[in-house]
C-alpha cells in the first residue's frame, strides 16, 4: 500500500521560515487541515491551517478561541488545536482556552474528580479560576513519564522501571477504590457501544477526506474492514464492570517528582465510567507508538509494559476486553493525517489480525503483511455484526468531524 495522507512532516510560510508540523486534524472541507507547528528554537507552539496545499499561520488570533489573544499574554502556548482548544503554561498555572461555552463542562468534570482521586494515590490540579471558556489550573510538580522515558541522563533504567511500578500500585488502588462512589455514578458512560460509534466517526471521517481518492482505494478498504473487526470484537465480548476511567491515559498524563512523592495525574477532560481497558489499552498503545518511533528504548517499553499488564491483572480485566480497546486505539492512529503515524498503526493492525482466524472468519477479504487489501471488500456496518440495530446509525453513518484526535 503506496498512498500516504497528504500532510507535510514540515512547511513554509510567507516569509521563508520553516515549520514542524507536529500534530495535524482533517478539517471541514476535505482536503484542508487544522495544524500545531513549531519552530526549533522558538518557544511553544503555533497554530496554521493548510488549505489546498497552502500552508497559512495562524499570528494573532483565533477566531474561535476568542480568549486566546489575552489570556496568550500571560505565557507560553504549548498546545493549540485552532478553533477547538488550546494551552498555556504560565507562572504557576497552566491556562486552558476552549471555544465559549465549551468550558462549563470539564470545570464539572474537574470537581467530580477531585471527589473520586485518593489523595495518597494521585496528586491533581486544582481549578483557580474558571469561566464559560477558561479554566486556569494550579500547575503539579514533576516530569511526565513519557519525557522521563526519553531522559537517559538523570535518570537510569532502573529508577524509570520503579516509576512505572509506582504507577501500577497507585493505579491499581486509584480505580479498585471506594471513595467517592456516588460522584461516580455522575459521570458519564462509556460503554462499548459508545467506543465503537468513536471508532467508526474517525474512519468515517477518514473516508470523508481520502474516500474519493483512487490512490487512497485499498487503505480505505482496509480500514473499513478493519473497523467492522475492532467494533465485533467491542460489541460482542462480554464487557468488563464499569469503574473510574480517566478517558485519555497516556505516559505524558503521568508525573513523577521523587519516590516519595504521590504520581501526579494530568487533564480530566474526558473522565467517565468505563471498562478498565480503556484507560490501560490506551496506554499500552502509546508506550509502544514510542518504541517503534525510536522514542523509548525497548528496554524501557519492556519495563512500562510489564506494569500495564500487571495493573490489568490487579483489576481483573479480561485479555479480549484489552485487545479489543488496543486495537480500537490503534484504529484511531491509523486514521491519522500524519503519515509516518497513519503508515504505522496500520502496519501493526495488519500483523495483529493476521494472526487472529476470527477476522478472516467475520470480513469477506484478505490483508497481507503489507496492508494490501487483496480483495475490495466494501463493508457497511450492519446490526448483523455486532452494531445495536438502534445504534446502527449511529456507528456507521456517524458526522466524520466529531471526535479528537491527536
Amino acid at each position: 500500500m503506496n498512498w500516504l495522507p497528504p500532510v507535510p512532516m514540515s512547511a513554509i510560510d510567507a516569509s521563508g521560515q520553516t515549520w514542524e508540523v507536529h500534530r495535524a486534524w482533517p478539517d471541514f472541507t476535505p482536503g484542508d487541515y487544522i495544524l500545531e507547528v513549531l519552530k526549533p528554537g522558538r518557544p511553544g507552539v503555533q497554530g496554521a491551517r493548510l488549505r489546498d496545499g497552502r500552508f497559512e499561520l495562524l499570528l494573532e488570533d483565533d477566531p474561535g478561541l476568542p480568549a486566546l489573544r489575552t489570556e496568550a499574554r500571560h505565557g507560553e502556548i504549548v498546545s493549540h488545536r485552532p478553533g477547538t482548544r488550546a494551552v498555556i503554561r504560565a507562572e504557576g498555572c497552566f491556562i486552558k482556552i476552549f471555544k465559549p461555552g465549551d468550558a462549563l463542562l470539564p470545570a464539572e468534570r474537574c470537581a467530580q474528580t477531585e471527589l473520586l482521586l485518593d489523595a495518597g494515590s494521585f496528586s491533581s490540579p486544582t481549578v483557580l479560576r474558571s469561566s464559560t471558556d477558561v479554566i486556569v489550573f494550579s500547575a503539579v510538580p514533576g516530569r511526565t513519564l513519557g519525557a522521563l522515558g526519553e531522559d537517559h541522563l538523570t535518570i537510569s533504567d532502573e529508577s524509570f522501571a520503579g516509576l512505572w511500578e509506582k504507577w501500577s500500585d497507585a493505579w491499581a488502588a486509584q480505580v479498585g477504590s471506594s471513595v467517592g462512589r456516588s460522584a461516580l455514578a455522575a459521570l458519564p458512560v462509556h460503554s462499548p457501544e459508545v467506543e465503537a460509534a468513536d471508532l467508526w466517526r474517525w474512519v468515517n471521517r477518514w473516508l470523508r477526506h481520502y474516500g474519493d481518492v483512487p490512490e487512497a482505494s485499498l487503505q480505505g478498504d482496509a480500514l473499513c474492514a478493519l473497523a467492522l473487526h475492532v467494533t465485533h470484537n467491542l460489541l460482542r465480548t462480554p464487557p468488563d464492570p464499569l469503574v473510574w476511567a480517566h478517558g485519555d491515559l497516556h505516559d505524558k498524563q503521568i508525573l513523577a517528582v521523587d519516590e516519595q512523592s504521590p504520581l501526579g495525574l494530568l487533564d480530566f477532560d474526558d473522565t467517565a465510567q468505563a471498562e478498565a481497558a480503556l484507560d490501560l489499552a490506551n496506554l499500552d498503545v502509546h508506550l509502544e507508538l514510542h518504541t517503534r518511533r525510536k522514542r523509548m528504548t525497548p528496554a524501557r517499553f519492556l519495563a512500562a509494559h510489564a506494569q500495564v499488564m500487571a495493573t490489568a491483572e490487579a483489576l481483573h480485566v479480561s485479555p479480549d476486553r484489552f485487545r479489543a480497546y488496543s486495537d480500537g486505539a490503534w484504529l484511531r492512529l491509523a486514521c491519522s493525517p500524519l503519515p509516518v503515524r497513519s503508515a504505522l498503526a496500520l502496519a501493526v493492525l495488519v500483523e495483529r489480525t493476521r494472526h487472529d482466524r476470527r477476522f478472516s472468519d467475520f470480513v469477506p477479504t484478505a490483508i497481507t503483511s503489507s496492508g494490501v487489501v487483496e480483495r475490495r471488500p466494501a463493508p457497511q456496518p450492519t446490526a448483523a455484526v455486532g452494531v445495536p440495530a438502534q445504534s446502527e446509525q449511529a456507528v456507521g453513518r456517524a458526522d466524520p468531524l466529531m471526535g479528537g484526535m491527536t
